[in-house]
This record gives C-alpha cells, structure tokens and sequence, in this order.
C-alpha cells in the first residue's frame, strides 16, 4: 500500500449530533438501539417505533452514516446501516468525507487495536463513555480512495465466508432440537410412562446433590491449581465448557468427596442464571461442583444423560413445569427439590441410544465445521493486519 498518510478521524469524518426531540419522531422510522447491533456490525431486530414512544432525544441518521456505540463494554459495536432512522445517544453517527470509504473506516475500527485503543481512553464512573472529541482524535491510515475500497471489499469478503459458517454452525443446533421433537415429542400418544428425576437418577445416597455450602466451601480456599471446581460457567451455555478454573487442594477435596462429580453426570445451574444445562464430559479430571448447580448421576438403565439433556432444555412438557414450579420465566425459584420431582416420560433405552447416536454425529459434524471456522477467523486477522500494515492483501 502506497502514498498512505495519516490523519486524525476527525480531518476526514465529522462526528455528527443531529438531535431529534422525541416529540418530532414520526411513525414508522426505524430506531437502533445498541441492542440492536451486534458485535462486528450486523443488524437485529431493528424496529419502527411510533410517534409519542419514545421518551428522550435521538440523533438522526442517514445509509450515508457508520453507526459507531460509543459505551465500553460496546466498542466493536459499529454498523454500515442501507437506511435511515434514529439511533440511542449511545450511538454516534458518523459520516466519513469525500476521501474515506466508510467499509474502509468500519473494518478500521473493527480492529482489535482501535477496540483497545478506545477502551483506553473511554471515561466515566457507571458505563464509561468514548466522548466525539476523543475519537476524532484516533489515527487512522488513509490510502487513496480505490485502496480503501479494494481492502473492505476483500476483508467484507472474508467476513462473509465467517458469518455463513457460524450461520452453519447455528444451524446445527436447530436441527438436534428437530431430531428430539420428532422422535420425543408426542410421549402420550406413544403410551409411555410418565417417572420422575428422582426416580431415574442412580439408587444409593447423594445421586442428586448441590455443593457445599457456608463454611464448607470459601472463596478464600481457592489455590492455584489442585482439584477443579466447577460453577455456573461451565454450564451456562446449555454445553459443558471450561472457563475461569477454580481448584481446592487434595487436602480440601478429601474434606468434599462426596461432591465429586463423574463423567455423565447432568448439571443444572440453580443460583445465579438458573435453568441452564449441561452434560459433564467423559474427559473431566477430578472436580467437585458448588453450590450454584445440581448435580445428577442417573441410572444408565432407565436414563441417558443426553436424552435428560434435551428433555430439560427442549420439551415442552419439562419448560411448562419448570415455568409453573419455580414461579418466573427466569427461574428464580429453581433448586434441587423441584428437579427431583421433575416428570419425564421415558421411552424405551433403545430410542435414547439412537437418539445419543444422532447426537453424536451432528456433534462431528459442528466439530469440523468449527475447525474450518478457525482457519477462517485466523484468515480474516491475517488479512486485518496486512492491510492496515500497508502490506499487499493478494
């Protein structure tokens, strides 16, 4: 990349501010709200809103402006919109001149560095804020125009092949709910037996169980490494995943055996963000569970771990008792005795095991389409780097 110069934001874009009184807002014009972009720059959920709806100002916006949110933990919230509308004072319009393309300023300022560059800088003691002034302060590398637009244009090609294959992913997803459904959906008509989680859970002492309560369990007991703890972030994303690691001594854990956890076993959150779920790999090293979650160990007989999986998550007879049960959709209320009396009809170990067999396949299946959404995300930071480095993209 040649004859590149550098220059403030500022010198090739004007942050506008174009104030709308909420008394002036007509109906049917579209609204964006910081929920409303994701991260990365795609719309959802855009919606028009009506005259007298809105309670406070709005700034106006044109297809011409890049829509850039300006709160921290939002920075890489930054839009391309194809219309126009008004946005959240939390959104700065911004309308790049005659020399900048706008693909060119969003992929910019998409980038890590910019992201971190005004985290930097963004002030404020509640929900810090990056102010206009600071960010026409930023500098930005200007190539001339047909530059600018050869390198969004590839990098917005890049981008594309990422969001079909999370879009894939996602997909996947949906199909394992169809596969349950199908299959589990209709137990009345199918003449099974309606049991409970406490009647398929293993037989003997503490096959459901919580962690350690009050003074059994510290914060202050946590080391450095030893045996893991498990907690609401394992599980909250309905799949078992390690987050932060939590370990307490083998001294500790001899004190807190009885909280093991074992490979198979069902996790229910019931503090915290309640009813989420997740199946405990067969991979796991040794570890105890909190308080935050319940813990199933289920008699294989009678029960499959995927199969309580996707009847916790995706019945409907399981979501309209644990609605009704616990009092709120939120699940306030949830703990291990309303899981215990849980009903489930069961249909025969047979259909479970084929049932775990699909599974199983989708979940290859989302596993090499993960490994190529990898080579794509590092394919796109590679491009990233060469093109705002002023090295050839081709």
């Amino acid at each position: 990349m040649t004859n590149v110069r550098m220059v403030t934001l500022g010198a090739i874009a004007t942050i506008e501010r174009d104030v709308i009184e909420a008394s002036a807002v007509k109906d049917g014009t579209p609204y964006v709200g910081l929920e409303n972009i994701q991260s990365g720059g795609d719309f959802v959920d855009v919606r028009q809103v009506s005259a007298g709806e809105l309670a406070s100002s709005k700034f106006l916006f044109t297809p011409q402006h890049l829509l850039y949110g300006k709160l921290r933990p939002y920075l890489a919230k930054i839009a391309r919109p194809d219309f126009g509308g008004i946005c959240s004072t939390d959104i700065l319009p911004v309308l790049p001149g005659p020399d900048l393309d706008r693909g060119y300023l969003a992929h910019f300022l998409l980038r890590p560095d910019s992201v971190a560059w005004a985290t930097s800088r963004a002030a404020g003691a509640n929900l810090p804020r990056l102010s206009p002034r600071v960010l026409a302060e930023m500098a930005i590398p200007v190539p001339p125009l047909s530059e600018q637009r050869r390198i969004a244009e590839v990098l917005d090609r890049a981008e594309a092949l990422r969001v079909k294959r999370r879009a894939a992913i996602a997909q996947l997803d949906t199909v394992i709910d169809s596969i349950f459904l199908e299959m589990f959906g209709d137990p009345v008509a199918k003449g099974w037996r309606t049991s409970t989680v406490s009647e398929v859970a293993r037989s003997g002492p503490a096959s459901i169980r919580t962690g350690p309560f009050g003074s059994q369990l510290l914060h202050g007991e946590f080391v450095d490494r030893g045996i893991a703890v498990l907690g609401i972030d394992n599980v909250v994303w309905n799949e078992f995943r390690w987050g932060g690691r939590r370990f307490i001594s083998e001294d500790k854990y001899r004190r807190l055996k009885r909280y093991t956890v074992r490979p198979g076993d069902v996790l229910i959150t019931i503090m915290g963000t309640c009813g989420r779920c997740a199946i405990v790999p067969d991979d796991i090293p040794v570890a105890i569970n909190t308080k935050h979650l319940c813990c199933i160990t289920l008699d294989a007989r009678k029960c499959l771990p995927v199969f309580l999986h996707g009847y916790f998550l995706r019945h409907p007879l399981a979501r309209r008792y644990l609605e009704r049960t616990a009092k709120g959709a939120i699940m306030a209320g949830l703990n291990m005795e309303i899981i215990k009396a849980m009903p489930i009809p069961l249909p025969p170990i047979e259909l479970q095991e084929e049932f775990a067999g699909r599974v199983a396949a989708v979940g290859r299946l989302e596993a090499a389409q993960q490994v190529s959404l990898a080579h794509l995300d590092a394919l796109f930071v590679s491009l990233q780097q060469r093109a705002f480095r002023g090295e050839p993209l081709s």
